[in-house]
């Protein structure tokens, strides 16, 4: 998925605690062209995390966030907005912030090591990389 994702493109990740969010940002993040060498890891603590690839990807977690504050002295928007990628754990604690055009990746934890993804799509732009992201493995499934 994070192939298809450019400059601008936000991506909300939502599921309770040990569903993999942070996993899946790691694989975004390989996707937008940030080197294997650089270990992706939850930026709990620091709310962002900033790498650099193809565009940068901007990683952030709110599972920390104590309110709109918070946010607002990071300059959220700036993010939102901005040259690169941003990745959101948690980002349902700000639902009413997120842009309106955005990718959102609900994540359940079904037992046994396994998830459901759910991948909306809000805008052309993310409908089309959904679209793309579920032909794959539909013709790569067994």
């Amino acid at each position: 998925m994070g192939k298809y994702l450019m400059a601008g493109d936000v991506v909300a990740l939502i599921g309770d605690l040990g569903t993999g969010k942070t996993q899946l940002a790691k694989g975004l993040a390989r996707g937008v062209g940030v080197p294997e060498e650089y270990c992706i890891t939850s930026p709990t603590y620091t709310i962002v995390n900033e790498y650099q690839g193809r565009t940068p990807l901007y990683h952030l977690d709110l599972y920390r966030l104590e309110g709109n504050s918070d946010l607002e002295n990071l300059g959220y928007e700036e993010y939102f907005e901005g040259r690169g990628v941003t990745v959101i754990e948690w980002a349902e604690k700000i639902s009413h912030l997120l842009p309106e055009n955005r990718m959102e990746v609900h994540i359940s934890y079904l037992g046994n090591d396994v998830r459901e993804f759910e991948i909306i799509g809000f805008g052309d732009h993310y409908g089309k990389i959904v679209d793309d992201v579920v032909d794959f493995y539909r013709r790569t499934s067994i």
